[in-house]
This record gives structure tokens, sequence and C-alpha cells, in this order.
């Protein structure tokens, strides 16, 4: 085995360096970085156990539960069943769940193993990161869609093509709104904080947010608070869009200031580590 000096190293590397070319590896376009990166999140959520009974074993539960039991007391119109009422929640539910519950605890841990610090420095960027997670929340959502519509069409629901064109708008500024709030918890509290509070904000809002209950059924002023928040604004709006055909004019107005103020919050507060 043979020993080189250090000097005689040092002038034998500099000749191999000006002999042999350096290749260069140019990054993917910035388009390609971020479907790459939602499809990975996609994959992960879609893998995850946990993640899976948040959005779509519990709202086919909720929904298959509620349409098909009389035990809780709710106002159908004329013309209508239960799962038609039911449905429509049932959606905003699945939004809640994958853009606000799953998001911010996704987020919320990586932020603190260092994930989104180490995924910040590489050529996806901060603003690809996130992107990307806004798209893979979306495939998510369409997974939800597809399977929560499956089983609402068994349990009786038919929804006309003009009732789900007009949610559309509803669905995507609700899935903005939560997403931005589910971040904003994940970039400002720690961990562990965000496991039990988006948890808890979840469940509040499912019982007493509008969600599964039209916010016109429930009692005293809460009905009045909740449809302000997100969740009673989303789901009061796909209720009356699929029961009338109608997009009613007080949601997006709601959902929006919601996306606004949770989106500046969390440029002015968002922490990487």
């Amino acid at each position: 085995m043979t020993f080189v000096d250090g000097p005689r190293a040092s002038r034998s590397l500099a000749v191999q360096s000006q002999e042999t070319p350096t290749r260069t590896h140019a990054a993917p376009p910035a388009a390609r970085r971020v479907l790459a990166q939602a499809a990975w999140e996609t994959r992960v959520t879609l893998r995850n156990g946990e993640q899976l009974l948040l959005t779509l074993v519990l709202p086919v539960i909720a929904l298959v539960a509620m349409s098909r039991t009389s035990l809780i007391g709710l106002d159908v119109p004329a013309g209508h069943q239960r799962v038609d009422v039911i449905a429509p929640g049932v959606l905003a539910m699945a939004v809640m769940s994958s853009a606000f519950t799953g998001q911010a605890i996704a987020t919320a841990f990586d932020r603190r193993y260092g994930v989104l610090r180490l995924l910040g420095t590489t050529p996806l960027g901060r603003s690809g990161l996130l992107l990307g997670r806004v798209l893979a929340v979306l495939a998510v959502e369409v997974v939800q869609f597809a399977v929560l519509g499956g089983v609402a069409a068994w349990l009786g629901w038919r929804p006309s093509a003009t009732s789900l064109l007009l949610a559309v708008p509803l669905l995507v500024l609700g899935t903005a709104a939560f997403a931005a709030l589910g971040l904003l918890m994940a970039g400002t509290m720690r961990a562990e904080a965000v496991l039990a509070g988006a948890n808890l904000v979840w469940v509040l809002l499912l019982l007493g947010g509008g969600v599964l209950l039209p916010t016109a059924e429930l009692p005293g002023a809460l009905g009045d608070v909740a449809a302000l928040l997100p969740s009673g604004a989303l789901a009061d709006g796909l209720r009356s869009v699929f029961l009338d055909g109608a997009l009613p004019p007080s949601p997006l107005p709601v959902l929006a200031g919601w996306t606004a103020v949770a989106v500046a919050a969390c440029v002015r507060w968002f922490k990487w580590q």
C-alpha cells in the first residue's frame, strides 16, 4: 500500500480536477419538483393508518350512522331524505379532517424533527414545500369525495350535476381556510400541543360548529356563532347547494375572510424550526 504525502496529494487532486470535467446536474423545473413532493405526501398520507382513520373511516361511519338512525332529530326538507342533509356535512367533515387536523399534526411533527428546515434548504424551497402539501391535501380530498360519494349514493343520495359544480368553489375555499389554519397552528405551537389541540378543535367543530347538524338547528346563540366559523360556513353552504341547487352568498365571504386572516398570520408568525 502506498501513502501519498499531503502536498503531493493536493497537487494530484488539482491535476485530476483540471483533467476530469466536473459533471453538473441541473435541478428539475419547479413545477416538477412541487408535483413530485405532492405525490410523495399523498402516498404517505394514504398509507398511514391513523390518517386513514381520520380522513376516511370516521367520515364513512358518521355518514352511515347518521343517515340510517333516527335517534338524532333532524329537520329534513320535503322531498328529501336524511342522507341529503347529512352527506354535505360529511363532505365538510372530510375537508376539515384532511386540510386542518391531519395537516396540522403532520406539519407540526415534521417541524419538530427538523424535516421542514431540511426540505426548505433543498431546490424545492419553502414555498414549493408548502405548495406541495396543499396539492397533496387536494389529492387526498379527491379520494375522500370519491369514497364518500359512493357510500352516499349507495344510501340514496342523488346530487345533480349543477349542484356538484356549484360546490367546487366552496370546497376550494374551505380547503384553503382549513389548510391555512392548520399550518398556522403547526408553525406556532409545540408538536404535542398541536396533537391535542387539533383533535380537540376537530371534535368541537364537529359537534357544535355546524358540520353534522345545520347551524339553524343548534341551540341559542351557538348557531349564530357557528355560521361565522369556517366549519359552519362550509357545511351550510354545501347543504344549500345540494338541497336547493343554489350557491348562497354568505359562506363564500366567511371562508375567504378566514383564509386571508390565516394566511397573513402564517406569513407573520410561522416558524420553520
